[in-house]
């Protein structure tokens, strides 16, 4: 039995795109892997902690065996668990819109709180970086209102999608699949609804042998 992770960055709810593709993977997966674990991690909805001084300041001291106060053990330990949790899964499915042409704030936060050396990734004795979370794969739905294709001169605004298989690519996954449903917007609604039919219809066959 695996267990899946189900990350929604997404405040949107049932118009968002990007979690009605997701949600389509998710099912047709659960028909298709019943004895699967689904674990829903909703960025929005999720108390996480602030990259902040207290934040830093508990990192620095605690990797380096430093003196530190109650306060920055027990910060600390807040994103401790959120990365063992994050490690915890054997699958990952994201759902994202593109905000200003890159992710979410939350899911950034998110990110910048999961992304710790010794826990997601190290520095090997040459020097460079290796990732910790490895042999996994991971599904990403993507939404964006306006269209960025591969080769067109919207392709330069992408920084959702590039940014996202970089750092999931410095954590060590080097199975990334996804769809990319857009425009949500720029097209009008008929273009819209067609386009997220068949990013559902797609996401639920990839579902399948994922």
């Amino acid at each position: 039995m695996s267990t899946v992770m189900y990350i929604k960055a997404s405040p949107m709810g049932e118009l968002s795109y990007s979690t009605a593709v997701a949600d389509a993977f998710v099912k047709a997966y659960v028909e298709s892997h019943p004895d699967d674990e689904i674990k829903k991690l909703d960025v929005f909805a999720r108390r996480l902690p602030a990259v902040d001084f207290e934040t830093a300041s508990a990192k620095y001291k605690i990797m380096h065996g430093r003196e530190h106060s109650e306060s920055e053990r027990r910060i600390w330990g807040e994103v401790v668990s959120l990365i063992d949790e994050f490690k915890s899964a054997d699958k990952y499915v994201i759902a994202t819109p593109m905000w200003n042409f890159s992710i979410p704030y939350r899911l950034k936060q998110y990110i910048d709180i999961i992304v710790q050396p010794g826990h997601t990734f190290t520095v090997t004795a040459d020097g460079n970086y290796e990732g910790l979370v490895q042999g996994r794969p991971v599904f990403v739905a993507y939404a964006r209102g306006g269209e960025y294709p591969a080769g067109s001169a919207g392709e330069a605004f992408d920084l959702q999608k590039r940014y996202l298989e970089l750092v999931l690519g410095f954590m060590g996954f080097t199975d990334i699949r996804s769809v990319v449903i857009e425009p949500t917007l720029a097209g009008g609604a008929d273009t819209a609804k067609q386009k997220r039919e068949a990013a559902v219809a797609k996401a639920a066959q990839m579902a399948e042998s994922f």
